[in-house]
């Protein structure tokens, strides 16, 4: 197995050209080169802020190869292998390791509700055929699953690939509950409440932050590792007020939507959403102000970072 995956794992938009027509390689190069400027250890690409349910299997090689090709080992690269049908899974999974990626990020078989024995399964299926690291993510509110603590330790117990999570049920508690379950086996990535999460055992941080202040996600990890949680705090009110400020302003899904318009703001322009998702430029003045405001929000933040 690879090095230990911890800290803050961006999950990144993919960006895409005028309309979204086509997936903008060159665009992702230099949202990659922000994170490695930034310090980060690792980037998570074709996550559900990397719009995975609209990207071809044609344009997933593509953004795998470039990811890989352009870090060169500069950051680790975790790819989103998550599929309804397992085969696909599979084979998403295959790929991703024959092309260089670091790990997986891996959510249960989504919309179906799966058994416990359904989704052991499936993991078994993808762990069959690769041997990467596989970073199992549980959140209920979008795959209508909830996987306990017994059945992740389960999954670490018979496959030496599953050795973490993104934990984002919104029960922080599970977070210990993992860690003991398993036996120390399964390291554990806060998917919200990132502070509470690392007083309760969490190493890592997977997040859609980094795609607009990849400075302060890198840090905030930084500071948690040393147990600096004061300095921590400080930047984790920041990430709070502007998660809440996303969520009261879009109507499906806003960490795609705003994640792309406030990585444009920083200077990183990846262009707009793809169908469903109401794009950014539809939301005209209501979006103009909204982003306005947290841009005023990133710019207090980036004031504060050097004197932390």
């Amino acid at each position: 197995m690879s090095a230990e995956l911890k800290g803050s794992y961006g999950v990144l938009v993919t960006p895409f050209t005028e309309g979204g027509k086509e997936v903008d390689l060159p665009a992702l190069k230099k949202l990659l080169d922000w994170q490695i400027a930034s310090n980060s250890p690792g980037v998570i690409l074709l996550g559900t802020t990397g719009e995975f349910l609209t990207i071809s299997d044609q344009e997933r090689a593509q953004i795998v190869e470039t990811a890989v090709k352009h870090l060169q080992g500069k950051a680790k690269v975790l790819i989103g292998a998550t599929n309804a049908y397992t085969p696909n899974a599979v084979r998403y999974s295959i790929e991703a390791q024959s092309l260089g990626a670091d790990g997986l990020m891996i959510l249960p078989p989504y919309y179906y509700k799966p058994t416990h024995q359904e989704i052991y399964n499936y993991y078994k299926a993808i762990c069959e055929k690769v041997s990467i690291p596989i970073m199992v993510y549980n959140n209920p509110f979008t795959s209508n699953v909830d996987m306990p603590a017994s059945l992740i330790a389960t999954l670490a117990k018979d496959f030496e690939q599953i050795r973490y999570i993104k934990e984002a049920s919104k029960d922080v508690a599970r977070v210990r509950d993992v860690i003991e379950e398993s036996e120390g086996l399964v390291k554990v990535f806060a998917g919200e409440r990132v502070v509470e999460s690392y007083l309760l055992g969490a190493t890592g941080y997977v997040n859609p932050y980094a795609n607009y202040i990849p400075e302060a996600s890198t840090k905030i990890c930084e500071f948690l590792e040393v147990k600096e949680y004061k300095k921590a705090e400080k930047i984790a009110s920041f990430i709070n007020r502007i998660d809440h400020t996303i969520a009261e302003g879009h109507p499906l899904y806003g960490h795609q939507c705003y994640s792309k318009a406030l990585a444009a703001a920083r200077g990183y322009p990846v262009g707009d959403v793809r169908p469903p998702i109401t794009t950014f430029a539809s939301l005209g003045s209501e979006g103009a102000d909204r982003l306005k405001k947290l841009m005023g929000m990133i710019d207090e933040l980036n004031t504060l970072l050097p004197t932390l």
